[in-house]
């Protein structure tokens, strides 16, 4: 892992110009810098903003700048350390020369996520807290920002240390009656022990069960459009992203490849797959397409099946409906802008929702179809407890432990055997909240973080 001995210093804001840029420096040499770059003989004043000119040197492309610069002592500050902020014109050049100043001085440059690294290494924030300010920076819709926040705020982190300590409690008395065998006491039984660890795997589940809404808010849900060619998935593609990103033609096959794109709709980050029409074709590259297209399918959190409304079903469309019939979809009747093929032809059990790819009509009920195939309807308004899929394989870790622990008590063995499978459930509970980490585990987490947090 890095040093946390030396003073670090980054570009604390995104790159590229604007009206003000931060540059922060952490570490015991932070206000001597600071200080020194002011042109100041006296020490910084700890929580004051200092006005002052920075007088660079000939030797960088920018001699001077205005700036303020303001100090946060020990403890009491983002990483725990000494911490001095100076913010600059938003110039890249300006921020740059500062920048060297700063390492010229004695400081090095920070590696990505240092700066919240040292605050978890400073019990400023726990490791739960930690992936939340990575969440909240990279966040691209409310529910995004919302979830990260509620983490931010240890929402998490107090929940699992509430079922941490129900365990710990079951252990001190497991251990307890291991230390005095001789008495023939047990300080537990093993119907309340067993009573404790269901209700926490109870807890564990009802995470579990959200979890999977909680990554689509995280990480954002696949949805691949699919349909025969010209039924106007290119179109619902343009819609759906309020852009022209896809060719919109009414030669059949002008999609030959996949076109994926983010885009937020209904309050959901969604990566939005447009695919090659599905039909039979001796076009090699058209079934290149069609075989993506179906492998878009098999990958994608919900598929949009687009029919279209003023033609008959082909046997390439009630393919397509068969094909997808057990996956999670929504089924769409285009075209609707377009008198209607005769005689109309009932998809049931098949619900489909009819829309104008064209005119948007109805494109306010496919969105709220696509919430609902993806699970979570008006749910996704609410913050999920679990966004985060290592989260999610330690409690799963925990689960399996508990239950391996319940299966012993029942069993009626010595308190040795459910007691160590309690302590792997409480392991795993403590790797989430970083009470139990290794260096590859924070390396994989912080290396995902930009420079300057």
């Amino acid at each position: 892992m890095f040093s946390t001995s030396d003073t670090i210093v980054a570009i604390a804001t995104p790159a590229g110009r604007g009206g003000l840029g931060v540059i922060r420096l952490s570490g015991a040499d932070s206000p001597r810098i600071g200080a020194a770059l002011a042109g100041r003989t006296r020490p910084l004043k700890p929580r004051h903003a200092t006005f002052a000119k920075l007088t660079l040197g000939a030797w960088h492309r920018v001699q001077s700048d205005h700036v303020v610069l303001t100090y946060f002592a020990a403890p009491a500050s983002y990483t725990g350390e000494d911490v001095v902020e100076i913010s600059a014109h938003g110039s890249p050049i300006v921020l740059q020369s500062i920048l060297r100043a700063c390492m010229e001085a004695g400081a090095r440059l920070a590696e990505p996520g240092e700066f919240t690294l040292r605050a978890f290494l400073n019990n400023r924030l726990d490791l739960v807290q930690a992936e939340a300010v990575a969440d909240l920076v990279d966040a691209v819709t409310p529910l995004q920002a919302r979830a990260a926040f509620d983490q931010l705020e240890g929402t998490l982190t107090k929940a699992i240390g509430e079922i941490d300590a129900a365990l710990f409690d079951v252990m001190a008395k497991l251990e307890a009656s291991l230390d005095f065998p001789d008495e023939g006491y047990h300080f537990v039984a093993p119907r309340e022990a067993g009573a404790s660890i269901a209700e926490v795997i109870a807890r564990i589940d009802a995470w579990l069960a959200d979890a999977n809404r909680g990554r689509m808010i995280r990480e954002g849900a696949a949805v691949a459009i699919v349909g025969t060619p010209n039924v106007g998935k290119s179109s619902l593609f343009n819609l759906l992203l309020n852009a022209n990103r896809a060719i919109v033609t009414a030669i059949p096959g002008t999609t030959r490849d996949l076109l994926t794109e983010q885009a937020e709709v209904g309050g959901l980050s969604l990566s939005l797959i447009d695919t090659a029409g599905v039909r039979e074709t001796t076009d090699v590259i058209e079934q290149e397409g069609v075989a993506r297209a179906q492998a878009a399918v098999d990958v994608a959190d919900v598929a949009i099946v687009v029919l279209d409304r003023s033609r008959l079903l082909s046997m390439e469309d009630r393919a397509l409906l068969g094909v997808t019939a057990s996956r999670p979809r929504v089924v769409v009747w285009n075209k609707i802008d377009l008198p209607p093929a005769l005689p109309l032809e009932p998809l049931d059990p098949v619900e489909a929702v009819a829309i104008s790819a064209k005119s948007g009509v109805g494109i306010d009920r496919l969105i709220v179809a696509v919430r609902s195939a993806l699970g979570g309807g008006e749910s996704f308004r609410d913050r999920p407890s679990v966004t985060n899929i290592r989260h999610v394989k330690q409690l799963k870790r925990a689960k399996d432990a508990l239950s391996r622990a319940a299966t012993a008590l029942d069993s009626q063995v010595s308190e040795e055997f459910p007691l160590l499978d309690l302590q792997e459930a409480s392991a795993a509970l403590q790797e989430i909240t970083g009470k139990r980490t290794t260096d590859d585990l924070l390396r994989h987490i912080f290396e995902r973080f930009c420079i300057g947090k």
